[in-house]
């Protein structure tokens, strides 16, 4: 367990700091990719563990096909579809992304009616347009209103970069995302639908008597990786979406840029194995342990704890002797009544200029609205600290 050393912050700020000591081990490695793009992200804990060109805009190809993917998915949440719901093969859909159209297809025939739980494992498996394009059709009527809705949804989950102009990636000039965005998305998708996304996983498809194999490289070798997507076109180079599990760590690396698909499986395989080989998770806090504090005005205590919803585990570099810096962050004081499990505060720890976990705090108790002479003693504090946060610019 981590030592922990509390300081607490200006109770205007109403912020907690405190510091982590580091644990001792076997030293993190230095990472260089070869990938023009690249992020590694650590699922758990949501940190970045290695960036490099993170946020530059670029062509997702048929990247662009989880965006379609998380579309379907809602849709099957919400109830609006089921995989058993049959989807037509227009003329349109065939002729674009089809056999004919020489592009990669899960050659549906024309006309032909496909549920979408077939759709789904020939636009994932076999990275098939023409399911793309079917898909696009049936939600959304066609395919320029069906790329708005992925912008649209992809927009609700904080993803402010990424704008898609048709359902199956194919070459448009409007069409960008960026690797931190595409690796935030998978990590969504990863956590929100874990049965659906098992067809990321599934090493093949037979459509029409022809066999595809899965084109994700990753599920191949030995290293626990179960999705995404690949993806390529000339603008782009060769991307990759890949996520892996070892030892009940999760881990989502995404490539870009590369000028084939050796090279592509190589920089995804190279950038996980160190991922998983330098750093390690620990457990800060068990589930139910007091985090923290916030101060409360006006209640019958001037405080209230606070916790996370289950354990609070970090990853962190092997042996290396940076310190964690970490804050409780809230707007405070908190005003009385305050209930329990509201969502009240954020912990944010740092590593460096690395943020290597970010995760909402409750409030581990109700906190009653107070006497009216301790009503009194906080208006008489707040009176005699106000023109002191008022001079610091702090509210």
């Amino acid at each position: 367990m981590f030592g922990r050393f509390l300081a607490r912050g200006g109770r205007s700020l109403g912020a907690v700091a405190f510091l982590l000591a580091a644990i001792p081990g076997a030293g993190a490695q230095s990472f260089q990719s070869a990938a023009p793009h690249a992020v590694l992200l650590d699922s758990g804990s949501g940190a970045i563990l290695y960036e490099k060109a993170a946020d530059e805009l670029m062509v997702p190809a048929s990247l662009a096909k989880i965006a379609t993917a998380l579309v379907a998915f809602q849709e099957i949440e919400q109830g609006k579809m089921t995989l058993d719901t049959e989807i037509t093969i227009s003329e349109n859909a065939w002729r674009k992304g089809g056999g004919v159209s020489g592009g990669s297809t899960m050659f549906a025939l024309v006309n032909s009616r496909v549920k979408l739980g077939d759709i789904l494992q020939g636009l994932i498996v076999q990275s098939g347009n023409d399911a793309a394009i079917a898909l696009a059709e049936a939600v959304a009527g066609d395919e320029a209103n069906f790329a708005r809705l992925m912008t649209e949804r992809v927009r609700a989950l904080g993803l402010s970069k990424s704008v898609f102009r048709n359902a199956s990636g194919m070459a448009d000039p409007e069409q960008k995302v960026t690797a931190r965005e595409l690796a935030r998305l998978s990590d969504h998708i990863i956590k929100t639908y874990p049965e659906l996304y098992k067809i990321f996983g599934q090493r093949e498809f037979t459509w029409n008597k022809i066999r595809q194999q899965n084109r994700n490289p990753l599920l191949a070798m030995d290293i626990g990786a179960d999705g995404l997507k690949t993806g390529n076109v000339d603008d782009s180079g060769y991307g990759l979406v890949g996520s892996a599990v070892q030892k009940d760590q999760r881990l989502i690396v995404v490539v870009a840029g590369l000028k084939n698909a050796r090279d592509r499986a190589s920089e995804g395989r190279k950038l996980l194995e160190w991922g998983f080989r330098s750093f390690e998770q620990r457990q800060v806090f068990a589930a139910g342990e007091t985090v923290g504090e916030a101060s409360v005005y006006g209640g019958e205590k001037g405080r209230v704890a606070l916790k996370a919803k289950g354990p609070v585990n970090l990853l962190v570099p092997r042996g290396s002797s940076e310190r964690l810096n970490a804050r409780i962050v809230y707007r405070g004081p908190l005003q009385a009544p305050v209930e329990e499990g509201a969502q009240v505060a954020r912990l944010l720890v740092t590593r460096g200029e690395v943020k290597t976990l970010d995760i909402p705090l409750y409030t581990a108790e109700a906190v009653k609205v107070g006497s009216l002479q301790q009503r009194a003693l906080d208006a008489l504090f707040e009176v005699s600290t106000g023109w002191i946060r008022k001079a610091l610019g702090r509210s």
